[in-house]
């Protein structure tokens, strides 16, 4: 091609890239907004419910269709001192309640409750907050919800208590490295089914007796 053609082809294209190179630099200067990190979307069963309510054991409640009961060998590095201890599995969620039972007269109710609060704020390391909100159920039950926010292990614990007999904890975990964002949808859903296992939860009367508890001090 002739050197009079090429610089004329040039020159044709010239208002083309200072127009492409004007543009560029608008884009370079304009507020840059970030897109929120997604996360998979989860299609939730409905809340329906069935009943935990085993022979020999001193309480009974209602819990979600899509989980599981199972008794509980260890809780960590604690050993069950009953076998009135298990666990309610949520295969889809990879989500478990630990529920741990305890006799009053057998452990100080102070005591109990203490540890409870213990076990709570052990979390206040990764916790932005932890809310506490009185339990009084319909069933007469008694207790304290815990909301954990932040990054921790367990975002939602509770104890109930009939305060002279029977002693109940209760906590919710992942299988799963914490992350608030994206387990908020998923402990927003469970919220709903630990109200009414909350809500449905009896004591029952008499209750189990250990002969520790009525021997000689």
């Amino acid at each position: 091609m002739p050197i009079s053609v090429q610089l004329s082809f040039r020159r044709s294209l010239l208002p083309y890239i200072l127009l492409l190179a004007f543009a560029c630099l608008q884009s370079c200067n304009s507020p840059y907004t970030p897109k929120r990190r997604g996360y998979f979307r989860i299609d939730f069963p409905r809340h329906e419910y069935q009943t935990f309510d085993r022979p020999g054991y001193p309480y009974s409640f209602e819990y979600p269709v899509y989980a599981n009961v199972l008794q509980d060998s260890s809780f960590f590095d604690t050993i069950p001192e009953n076998p009135y201890w298990i666990n309610v599995d949520f295969p889809r969620f990879a989500a478990r309640i630990y529920i741990s039972y305890k006799q009053i007269g057998l452990n100080s109710f102070d005591k109990l409750t203490d540890d409870a609060f213990k076990m709570t704020y052990k979390h206040t390391y990764k916790a932005s907050s932890i809310d506490q909100s009185v339990i009084h159920t319909p069933n007469g039950v008694g207790g304290i919800f815990f909301h954990v926010g932040g990054n921790a292990a367990t975002a939602q614990q509770f104890f109930l208590t009939d305060t002279t007999r029977h002693f109940l904890r209760g906590a919710l975990y992942f299988d799963t490295t914490p992350n608030e964002d994206s387990l908020a949808i998923v402990n927003n859903f469970l919220q709903v089914d630990l109200n009414h296992l909350i809500n449905t939860f009896k004591w029952k009367t008499p209750g189990p007796t250990h002969p520790a508890a009525h021997a000689p001090k």
